[in-house]
């Protein structure tokens, strides 16, 4: 396992880490119990993976308290982030359908030390919003909060997560101004790559982390979702439509010579190309069970693609027709 800096914080993270969404939320096919959400984030660990991205709101924090009680005794070892800003408490979770969300300094101290008490620590490495809108992010007070919480020694590093849809463009560029936010997560892979290689161009000139979530396209790029796929309506991929995988599965064909010349699957190749840029600091692929820990664990080995491929993957992505991309409506 190898590892990279998340941002300007410094602190080291695997380049492959555990989205621990799955594990608090049955929205990926399959309700994972909690005998075997501990066996997958010790798996991780034993594998070298030290990061852990979750949010209080994954299951209302099942989530955040499975990785407390795994990792009890283990603080140092490992990297926490996780994330706040729903107001969860007297809600029903359904799919992709938002909550109410608070950001002042209130709403925020409380949320984070409701999740110090989950997580049975008294910091956490990575704390941030779950995904602001543009004029939360052009609000003062949860940045200044942070840095209240920073200096008391709750909190390293500050994050912001774009979301719950791909976009979010200005919101992710206005966030990496703020000087207490180390990385930004967003929705990015080999066939998704805008608003991606806009966030990461300017991530690299801030020092911000890029955190990257659905890196196998909702499974298009692992070979588990096809275009006749029947997707239950309790999974979150059922947003992804027939036409747009039948479209992806095309583009995928485009993109295999290149991986084959290279010695590898589709898989490793879409993991392997994001791992290739610059500013990202750590990739989260979707995970529900030990042997898919296993096998992109395997994939951070140290070899990236070169140059010159790298380049053939940008020429063929931009003959692409472009997509809709979410926004707050303020900054269309």
């Amino acid at each position: 396992m190898k590892y990279k800096k998340l941002g300007k914080s410094g602190i080291k993270v695997s380049e492959i880490g555990f989205g621990a969404w799955t594990i608090g939320l049955d929205w990926w096919g399959k309700k994972i119990e909690e005998d075997e959400a501990k066996r997958m984030l010790k798996k991780a660990y034993d594998l070298g993976i030290n990061f852990f991205e979750t949010a209080d709101m994954y299951g209302k924090g099942k989530s955040e308290k499975l990785i407390g009680e795994v990792f009890k005794g283990m603080r140092d070892e490992i990297v926490i982030s996780s994330k706040y800003g729903y107001d969860f408490s007297n809600a029903e979770q359904i799919g992709h359908a938002e909550l109410p969300q608070q950001f002042d300094q209130k709403f925020t101290e409380k949320a984070l030390q409701a999740t110090l008490e989950r997580l049975q620590t008294n910091y956490i490495d990575s704390f941030g919003m779950h995904n602001p809108k543009l004029d939360q992010i052009r609000n003062n007070e949860p940045f200044e909060t942070f840095d209240k919480l920073i200096q008391e020694g709750k909190m390293k590093t500050a994050q912001v997560a774009l979301g719950p849809a791909i976009g979010w463009t200005q919101e992710g560029l206005e966030a990496m101004d703020r000087e207490n936010v180390s990385s930004v997560q967003t929705v990015y892979n080999i066939l998704e790559q805008t608003p991606g290689n806009e966030l990461i161009e300017k991530a690299s000139q801030q020092n911000v982390g890029i955190l990257v979530r659905v890196p196998d396209a909702s499974g298009i790029l692992t070979g588990k979702v096809k275009a006749e796929t029947v997707i239950p309506s309790n999974d979150h991929r059922k947003d992804r439509k027939m036409e747009w995988r039948q479209e992806a599965l095309k583009k995928v064909e485009q993109f295999r010579p290149i991986a084959e010349r290279n010695g590898l699957t589709i898989t490793e190749f879409a993991i392997k190309f994001i791992l290739s840029k610059k500013a990202i600091a750590s990739v989260l692929p979707t995970v529900v069970s030990e042997e898919e820990i296993e096998s992109f664990a395997a994939i951070s080995d140290g070899n990236y693609i070169n140059s010159s491929d790298m380049k053939e993957i940008a020429e063929l992505y931009n003959t692409w027709a472009p997509y809709e991309l979410k926004a707050t409506p303020q900054a269309n």
